[in-house]
């Protein structure tokens, strides 16, 4: 059995801080956070080169962090 959620019908959002509407930066698929505990992150630029699997826990730290 597989830990990798279904990414297929995943609805990416860019941070409403990102500039040119979202084509320069990290995106995140909330949908799949919320059913999963864990946040899928993606480059906007290269959607195809893979997907970043975080914990929650350790996204919001992230989160924290870089709004400090």
């Amino acid at each position: 059995m597989s830990t990798t959620p279904d990414l297929t019908h995943a609805r990416w959002t860019a941070s409403s801080y990102s500039g040119n509407g979202g084509a320069h930066c990290l995106i995140v698929a909330p949908d799949i956070a919320t059913a999963t505990g864990t946040v899928p992150v993606r480059d906007s630029k290269s959607p195809a080169a893979g997907t970043l699997l975080v914990p929650h826990a350790q996204w919001a730290r992230f989160v924290r962090h870089i709004t400090a």
